[in-house]
């Protein structure tokens, strides 16, 4: 039998940070979980491309934006999973287990319990306020994960092709239908350090009500610069 699972990674100059990444992925590959990695690319011109090589990923280019990056490379995914990883979460020890454990549930979808790589008591708030959120109101962001068969990936119509909030669009199309897997994953704190902890956890919960308020993601994405500028 074919291992079940594609990993799908948006990539936009990441060769900095995919290092980690990768290397958490090696018991799995091991363990004949994941069949391939695909980098959604959208148009890298540092090494993210010659890392791909090196390890055998697959490069789909597409225009940046992780929601069409995303969609693009899901339409290119062989695998009945699809497990999407941001370029900077890293998955922790025990993952394989949760994973494999949840391939049974094809109804639902799952994703990870979020941590920093920062040990400070802002880091741990917010990353308790992220999990909290994510439990009781169905809504984990993207640096989080997803893993979501590819039955109930093609069902709710897969990720919009938007600039922005692609991850809370999808997570309200699997509203019920989500639940938090038994890992942790790992991101990078590098925007929180640079903007301020505070400062950019409520620049993210205005960007959100925006949305929520029928801000286009378009309009959105102009206002925050993204993709640079994105949200987390």
């Amino acid at each position: 039998m074919p291992a079940p699972i594609s990993v799908i990674i948006p990539t936009l100059n990441a060769g900095d940070r995919l290092g980690p990444v990768l290397a958490a992925l090696g018991a799995a590959l091991t363990e004949g979980l994941i069949t391939e990695v695909l980098f959604a690319d959208g148009g890298s011109d540092d090494d993210t491309l010659l890392i791909a090589e090196e390890v055998g990923a697959r490069v789909v280019p597409a225009p940046p934006g992780r929601g069409g990056q995303m969609a693009v490379a899901a339409r290119e995914a062989r695998g009945a999973w699809l497990l999407f990883l941001h370029g900077d979460s890293v998955l922790q020890d025990g993952w394989t287990r949760a994973v494999a454990g949840h391939l049974r549930d094809t109804e639902r979808a799952g994703y990870f319990r979020l941590g920093f790589d920062d040990t400070s008591l802002a880091a741990r708030w917010i990353a308790g306020w992220a999990n909290l959120r994510a439990r009781v109101f169905g809504l984990p962001y993207g640096d989080q994960g997803l893993l979501v068969s590819r039955r109930l990936y093609d069902s709710v119509g897969g990720f919009d092709e938007i600039p922005l909030m692609e991850d809370v669009a999808m997570a309200r199309k699997l509203r019920g239908r989500l639940r938090m897997l038994p890992a942790r994953v790992i991101t990078s704190a590098e925007r929180y350090r640079r903007e301020g902890w505070w400062r950019r956890s409520f620049r993210n919960a205005g960007i959100l009500l925006r949305y929520r308020l029928g801000v286009s993601p378009e309009k959105l994405a102009q206002r925050y610069q993204a993709p640079e500028n994105c949200r987390r």
